[in-house]
């Protein structure tokens, strides 16, 4: 095995080593795409551990996404700092991915570091376009897919997919110090920030949440037209990756909407009931 194989192998073992509400390294995705996956995923893992782990400054943090940065732009000129760094490029080469990808995902994560409220849905929406939305489109150059449509629909099931995130960990985010939910929604429902310290989940906020959760299922329900133009290889994936993020919704209404005081997450027995569903389409 050579230094490239060897840093696919680890991007392997990294991916399959963290829990995730959705499965980068599906059972569906095609073997040969695996490992591909991983080195995308590899790559955003540790940009997201330098922005979110740790004890670091927020100065540091910044400092470190830069250097991170400016190792991604180097690997993008065949100067690599290292094996993962050509199996990255192997990949972007192999795929023809466009590099502003990667540049989005990096400014999304500086943006974590400086920014921890948001005025209004428009502001988050262009925060997702940068931290989520790259996501969909690499995976469908993965399968050599460059279309106009299908970058629209997916869009929509990757936004649907972060703002999920965002409503399953809102209590831990706060922690955090950080709020995903817009401030002038919840100025609409007569909620400010002592509901969070508070952990006061009823009444108004309940009614906040049933919005946000609303929304967001009509963004599933507007990206799941991807999975009709698909290609028969791909759909089994999208289609486990949507039930997934709304089933974390579903449970979220089965918890009375209470997530400042629970977390809802998905078990081995749902990860299968949701293959099976991938599978029968």
């Amino acid at each position: 095995m050579n230094e490239t194989e060897k840093a696919y192998s680890e991007a392997l073992k990294l991916a399959a080593g963290h829990y995730e509400n959705f499965p980068v390294i599906s059972r569906l995705a095609p073997k040969r795409l695996r490992k591909h996956i991983a080195v995308i995923y590899a790559f955003s893992r540790v940009a997201d551990d330098i922005a979110d782990e740790g004890s670091d400054t927020p100065e540091e943090r910044i400092k470190k996404l830069d250097d991170y940065e400016n190792k991604l732009k180097r690997c993008l000129k065949n100067d690599f700092d290292g094996a993962f760094w050509r199996a990255l490029k192997n990949t972007i080469d192999e795929f023809s991915i466009e590099e502003e990808h990667f540049l989005n995902l990096l400014s999304a994560f500086r943006q974590d570091i400086t920014k921890t409220r948001y005025s209004n849905f428009e502001e988050l929406l262009e925060y997702c376009r940068r931290s989520a939305n790259p996501v969909g489109r690499i995976m469908l150059r993965l399968f050599h897919i460059k279309n106009p449509e299908c970058y629209k629909y997916s869009d929509k099931v990757c936004t649907a997919l972060q703002l999920v995130n965002f409503y399953q960990d809102i209590s831990v985010d706060y922690k955090k110090g950080r709020i995903y939910i817009p401030e002038d929604e919840m100025r609409q429902f007569g909620i400010d920030e002592k509901s969070f310290t508070e952990r006061a989940s009823g009444g108004n906020f309940r009614e906040l949440m049933k919005f946000q959760l609303k929304r967001n299922l009509k963004l599933f329900m507007e990206g799941s037209y991807l999975i009709e133009i698909l290609p028969y290889k791909m759909k089994y994936q999208i289609s486990w990756t949507i039930y997934g993020g709304k089933e974390i919704l579903y449970k979220i209404i089965a918890l009375d909407y209470d997530v400042l005081n629970k977390r809802p997450f998905l078990s081995k027995i749902d990860y299968l009931k949701l293959m099976v569903k991938g599978l029968m389409g």
